[in-house]
């Protein structure tokens, strides 16, 4: 017997649940697909959200052959040899067929290079699916050829949706007398994961099969599924949870708690190099210029990892936690930039002073641009005081030093030279 996640699959856009961003009336992906005309693309977004059973719906409406392949397992031999049966497909039928890569961030670049071809000539419509941001992990010239779809998690209504139509419409499930009586544990267990979600209730019904009514509820959920469920899912809510706590471990400044976490994810199978950015992120978010050197650090980690890989990258990410986790903290220019682009928003595109404009052609020149700008290396101390930023916003102090030991240094020297310029 097929699991219920695989018997419950849709097999139209109407029956599809959830991305009505996407593929519901009038949106962007449907309107495309019922015009016939759809372009390479890559779904991007968490476990469990429909992006397989997308790319079948479009293959079925579309009359398109259908070719897949799982970046786990393949090749770049499997993907020539997948392409060569596509252009034959395309010999005897005009329709362009479409190839659907699973994990298509696990492709390496020789990989992802290979199909660039196929998909410059139109061979095929390449669909690939990532749970990871493809601008990091899919080539440029790949991911300029294709359009990028975000599917987001389901929300509760869905996926309590979801469970009520699997015991009433599924062939097996419909004959069974099935009481749904509470779905937190089961919506909770499944972090949002729709194929999860189903998988975990058809464990709670085979545990209660000896029942002549099954009663579904939280404490029935939790009894048997507790021992069941993966310690750690990389690909679902637990990935998530596990690197929300490592990041406020190293926020918080506690080394024991961020090298546990660094420890679950990696026994968990956890990608070395999807860590390794968010160490990078962390260092310039919440370190800093309270220590510049942190960033740095966090790069050469990056670096690193990706030369030595696993098992020894564990000593390198290690090190690099316990720096972070032990420096002192400053989001100051994270909230400066945030300020900045708020600031943008709601002033849009203000005029840049004369003064600080370039004047590369003598009609420039004429038209003031550039004149009476002040040449900073021409003065004492090579500063002077000037207006740099737009006549609306001038003198508007946007960023704030953190109160630590470097950027209290930094905030002297501004206030030195700056005086009354800017209240610091």
């Amino acid at each position: 017997m097929k699991p219920l996640a695989e018997r419950l699959r849709p097999k139209s856009l109407d029956d599809y649940v959830g991305q009505t961003h996407l593929v519901g009336t009038g949106a962007v992906l449907r309107k495309s697909i019922e015009s016939g005309h759809v372009p390479s693309m890559i779904f991007w977004g968490p476990p469990g959200v429909g992006k397989t059973t997308l790319a079948l719906i479009m293959s079925h409406q579309l009359n398109r052959a259908f070719f897949t392949l799982s970046a786990v397992h393949s090749g770049v031999k499997d993907v020539r040899e997948t392409i060569k049966k596509a252009e034959n497909n395309r010999f005897f039928d005009q329709k362009m067929p479409i190839l659907f890569i699973d994990e298509i961030h696990r492709f390496s670049k020789s990989q992802q290079d290979s199909l660039l071809g196929a998909v410059e000539k139109g061979t095929v419509t390449l669909i690939g699916a990532t749970t990871e941001n493809p601008s990091f992990e899919v080539i440029p010239a790949l991911l300029s050829r294709c359009q990028v779809y975000v599917l987001k998690h389901l929300d509760e209504k869905d996926l309590v949706g979801l469970l009520e139509k699997a015991i009433q419409e599924d062939e097996y499930l419909s004959k069974l007398k099935i009481t749904l009586k509470e779905t937190d544990a089961l919506i909770r267990f499944s972090g949002g994961d729709a194929r999860k979600l189903l998988n975990l209730l058809e464990i709670v019904l085979n545990a209660n099969s000896d029942q002549e009514e099954i009663i579904i509820d939280n404490e029935n959920v939790i009894k048997n599924l507790q021992d069941n469920v993966l310690l750690y899912d990389k690909g679902g809510e637990q990935h998530y949870d596990m690197i929300s706590a490592f990041i406020k471990s190293i926020r918080g400044s506690d080394p024991n708690a961020a090298v546990y976490y660094l420890a679950r994810m990696l026994e968990g199978g956890e990608d070395i190099k999807f860590i390794a950015r968010r160490l990078i992120i962390s260092a310039s978010e919440d370190i800093g210029l309270a220590n510049p050197n942190a960033l740095l650090l966090a790069q050469s980690t990056f670096n690193a990892v990706n030369v030595v890989g696993l098992p020894e990258a564990r000593i390198i990410l290690s090190q690099c936690t316990i720096y972070l986790a032990t420096s002192p903290k400053s989001n100051s220019s994270y909230m400066a930039i945030n300020k900045a682009m708020r600031l943008v928003k709601e002033t849009g595109n203000l005029s840049v002073p004369l003064s600080v404009r370039n004047a590369p052609t003598a009609l420039m020149k004429k038209m003031d641009y550039g004149k009476d700008y002040k040449y900073s290396h021409d003065f004492e101390g090579n500063f002077v005081q000037q207006e740099f930023l737009p006549e609306k916003i001038s003198k508007m102090k946007i960023y704030e030093p953190g109160k630590n030991a470097s950027e209290n240094k930094m905030k002297e020297r501004l206030k030195n030279w700056w005086k009354h310029w800017y209240q610091y």
